[in-house]
């Protein structure tokens, strides 16, 4: 049988939704006619994504708890139950012989009902720290696909499978050269390369780091590739000169990684796990304000095994210009530290999770 019917769900965050669409695009690869349907949060990100990606999308009424009393979470009961009559009529209507959540809170909901109809459900969990809806949902599925050791402190170890997160196919096999990525940035070859990441929308804190670094960069001859986000670019982009260049979001990320020498980045699960497979030093400045410190989880699991370095926010005015200094100046912990990253790397994270599915739809 190739016409299958799958549901992934998750969303809230590109953390969620580009796992659930690299997952899809695998299983595409392995049932040409099998049919697909998103289910997401109405007003989030996901509802734009995905059918950027080719998908069907549908939107639940939905949101995570706030942090202090709001009005928003005194309409949180309800929404919830209209979330799991909304559903049941997607999956009474959509008949899916399989559901894939990669977390968020729409995943809970449609989960929730999946498993209620006997349907076979996986989890994705992409962090070291599980989050809230997947730890509801565990004991519900059948199998849970993560990228760290140790999880069974949040689920049962018989449903733990460890494969890695879904990463983009053009770093798995990045074929750019250095010499190539020099070229298209327009940068010189007798000098080291920074490249700092700071998520798609940007990261303040790291980019006021960044700007008030500039001249200790420039005193090593470092030239900057400098993510600021879309939400930072217009306060940063006249900090552009012949060593730094500034941009709200790359198109390229195979041609940065290829011409970085260090690199500066958070350390949300897919960054971890692209950075892996890039295989270069890292310093990672992990973001305070998500949900359970997860960033900062993960970059302790790398720092832990000598495959990052590690700085928090509140060390960085003590901290970072010697540890930057330190490391730029040591090529032998460079190479140490890329080796190591690379150690942690699991490549073929997204084929793995869609074999996973594959053997609950041959039981």
């Amino acid at each position: 049988m190739n016409n299958y019917k799958f549901i992934l769900s998750g969303g809230g965050t590109g953390g969620h939704i580009y796992p659930a669409i690299a997952i899809a695009n695998e299983l595409k690869e392995m049932y040409p006619d099998a049919e697909f349907l998103f289910v997401g949060a109405k007003d989030r990100m996901e509802m734009e994504k995905v059918p950027q990606a080719g998908y069907k999308i549908e939107g639940l009424w939905i949101s995570g708890l706030q942090r202090k009393l709001t009005f928003k979470n005194m309409l949180f009961p309800l929404k919830v139950i209209s979330s799991l009559y909304r559903s049941k009529q997607i999956i009474k209507k959509f008949k899916p012989n399989a559901v894939i959540g990669t977390g968020g809170f729409a995943s809970g909901p449609l989960l929730r009902m999946a498993a209620g109809k006997n349907i076979p459900c996986v989890l994705q969990e992409q962090n070291s720290y599980a989050g809230i809806t997947n730890k509801l949902l565990a004991g519900k599925v059948q199998k849970i696909c993560v990228a760290y050791d140790g999880m069974d402190r949040f689920f049962e170890a018989n449903k733990i499978v460890k494969t890695g997160n879904p990463v983009r196919k053009d770093l798995v096999e990045m074929k750019a050269t250095k010499q190539q990525a020099l070229e298209f940035f327009g940068l010189k070859s007798n000098k080291s390369v920074l490249l700092v990441l700071g998520g798609s929308l940007g990261a303040k804190r790291v980019n006021t780091l960044i700007k008030e670094q500039l001249p200790l960069f420039a005193s090593l001859g470092v030239q900057v590739i400098w993510q600021c986000g879309k939400l930072y670019y217009q306060d940063y982009k006249n900090c552009q000169n012949e060593n730094v260049l500034v941009f709200d979001f790359l198109n390229k990320m195979d041609f940065a990684y290829a011409a970085a020498d260090l690199i500066i980045s958070r350390s949300g699960a897919g960054s971890v796990s692209e950075l892996s497979i890039v295989g270069k030093p890292v310093i990672f400045i992990p973001s305070p304000n998500v949900a359970e410190d997860h960033q900062t989880k993960n970059a302790l699991a790398y720092a832990d095994k000598n495959a990052a370095i590690l700085i928090k926010e509140k060390e960085l005015d003590v901290k970072f210009k010697t540890v930057f200094t330190d490391l730029f100046q040591n090529k032998e912990r460079q190479v140490e530290l890329g080796e190591n990253i690379k150690k942690q790397a699991l490549p073929n994270a997204t084929k793995n999770i869609a074999l996973e599915v594959q053997k609950l739809l041959n039981k």
